[in-house]
């Protein structure tokens, strides 16, 4: 069931059997805990022969690793498998309204829904109805395309905004009388998900007249404050590189395939996703905290500095006794005419105070840097840090150095994304690292 002028489409999925723990089942998504291994090793522990997602993904903190080929044929032989003895049964077409509880006591909604990749295109400078709102990092796909172009399956732990300040899209569907596909707690303390069948035409009719109304060009612009700008419709939130992968082999099927008119029919023109308003109450950004490894901290600020003189701003480094009084002085030290970024190390704490920046936010100012710094630097890893706790943790450790950077204001997002296009990558994170989405509904892609 398409609906092709709003990139909807109503999906088959596959879910797993009634008899099936869904807690050991549902894991977290992939890019999540990538510098924690111990995190994945209790999952592996929790799971053990079980039936579960962690066989169907690669969790990225595995990446490079010495056995990855032969993890990624572990995937596509698990997915064959679990379709061969019944594990996922397929359901009629649906989508799914979810409800979220996490340990922090927020509860977030969504819907599950796929989206058309024909709208879609990661190219800086699209406008497209489906865009990222990040830069996509090129070198990070290949092993997201090895997983997926041989699989069978798709899971999805992308979530997409969209901007309905009415919550007229997903709020409405929670009064009504749904039958409710699963109701299960989350692994390692990370809340709750409830799902309900959303197949009723009159209901899947309301979400489509919704979010066409979200798209009308003329309000579209109005609301903006704009003139003849394409629409944005689904601003990507989580996930980015999932849904860049899903695109670059559906771009490779058209080119390849023999009848032009028979390929836009496959079912990998789509890739299913959780729909969110960027306005529901239970959705918080957090900020993405950076870390550098195997680096010498006070030659990487020397070097920060003289980027900035370069660039036309200054940098200031002030530094504080510990981590506690940097975090504090970091707080009161925000202005909208500067940036500041507090870091932290085994012996060094401050904070970075950049005068007259040339770019508008300061994870643009220090993501700027890093680039440039890291690029012939082969031995140094840069990695991207949900949660404060984990940032002081691995700061604390010999020649790395943690930078803590402040949350994007949310009700500024479509607007900024819209005039600017897309954000420094990692800008922002849809909550703390177990409040992402959680693996559990499958979809067939071949």
């Amino acid at each position: 069931m398409n609906f092709t002028p709003i990139g909807l489409q109503v999906p088959t999925l596959l879910l797993p059997r009634t008899s099936i723990d869904l807690t050991q089942w549902a894991v977290v998504a992939c890019d999540q805990y990538t510098s924690q291994p111990d995190y994945w090793a209790r999952v592996e522990a929790l799971v053990g022969n079980a039936p579960s997602t962690l066989r169907l993904i690669l969790p990225e903190a595995y990446l490079g690793a010495a056995d990855e080929a032969q993890r990624i044929a572990a995937i596509h032989e698990a997915m064959h498998h679990y379709l061969a003895d019944r594990t996922l049964e397929p359901q009629s077409p649906t989508l799914v309204l979810v409800e979220r509880e996490t340990a922090r006591g927020r509860t977030r909604r969504g819907l599950i829904a796929a989206l058309d990749l024909e709208h879609y295109d990661f190219n800086p400078g699209a406008k497209t109805l489906i865009r990222p709102t990040e830069g996509t990092i090129l070198e990070r796909l290949p092993p997201r395309v090895r997983v997926r172009e041989h699989a069978p399956l798709e899971l999805p732990h992308v979530m997409v905004l969209i901007d309905d300040p009415e919550c007229s899209v997903i709020d409405p569907l929670f009064t009504e009388p749904l039958e409710k596909l699963y109701d299960a707690p989350l692994m390692l303390d990370s809340g709750r998900v409830r799902g309900w069948r959303l197949d009723h035409p009159l209901m899947i009719q309301w979400v489509v007249e919704q979010l066409m109304r979200l798209a009308e060009p003329a309000l579209f612009n109005d609301r903006y404050g704009m003139t003849d700008e394409p629409v944005l419709l689904y601003a990507m939130g989580d996930g980015n590189h999932s849904f860049a992968t899903a695109k670059i082999l559906w771009e490779q099927l058209k080119r390849t395939a023999s009848d032009p008119v028979a390929i836009m029919h496959h079912p990998a023109r789509h890739a299913l996703v959780e729909l969110v308003n960027l306005h529901d109450e239970g959705l918080e950004f957090e900020a993405i905290h950076r870390i550098v490894f195997n680096i010498d901290p006070g030659r990487l600020l020397e070097a920060m500095a003289t980027f900035c003189t370069a660039q036309g701003s200054r940098l200031t480094v002030i530094d504080h006794a510990s981590w506690a009084a940097t975090h504090q002085a970091w707080q009161e030290m925000q202005q909208p005419d500067r940036h500041v970024i507090a870091f932290t190390s085994q012996r060094h704490h401050g904070i970075l105070l950049i005068e007259q920046p040339r770019l508008t936010l300061p994870v643009a100012s220090l993501q700027a840097f890093l680039d440039q710094y890291l690029e012939n630097r082969p031995d140094v890893r840069l990695d991207y840090i949900h949660g404060e706790d984990t940032l002081e943790q691995l700061s604390a450790q010999p020649d790395n150095i943690g930078f803590y950077l402040p949350a994007l204001a949310k009700n500024d997002f479509f607007r900024t994304v819209i005039r600017d296009g897309a954000l420094p990558r990692k800008t922002f994170s849809m909550g703390e690292a177990d409040e992402k989405r959680f693996y559990l509904e499958c979809r067939r892609i071949v």
